[in-house]
């Protein structure tokens, strides 16, 4: 499924999103992570044993929400993902989204280096969107 380009731009342009993972059991699991948006893909880092990289070997579908919280309700507006999730382990793709990453968040390199022996990149492919407010 394709996201429109005002919900790409908006998903783009936003900082952090919530990823939603289920282990095995379906017991949820909920995180904020940093992400950017890559061929229609929603990509972020994590370490290799992270709750929610096991969650994903065990379930890969997924679920992120991207929002923009404002005190004036009638403004608010987000979007809801659901997907399937992709783990990149290593190579030209992780290292292109990790440049994508360290691009947009300067601080990555230093405070959350992302590295091929220790880090993966996940893959959200849409497959339902339900945006909201726009």
């Amino acid at each position: 499924m394709r996201l429109t380009k005002t919900v790409a731009e908006f998903i783009r342009r936003e900082r952090v999103c919530r990823v939603a993972t289920a282990d095995a059991r379906g017991r949820p699991h909920v995180v904020p992570v940093c992400h950017v948006l890559l061929d229609g893909r929603i990509c972020f880092g994590s370490g290799r044993a992270a709750g929610k990289v096991r969650n994903l070997e065990a379930n890969p579908r997924v679920a992120v929400a991207v929002d923009a919280y404002t005190d004036a309700w009638s403004h608010l507006r987000g979007v809801m993902v659901q997907g399937t999730a992709a783990l990149v382990r290593r190579g030209p793709r992780f290292r292109r989204v990790r440049k994508a990453l360290y691009a947009k968040f300067p601080q990555y390199p230093t405070d959350a280096a992302l590295g091929e022996s220790d880090s993966v990149i996940v893959e959200v492919t849409p497959t339902h969107v339900y945006p909201w407010g726009f």
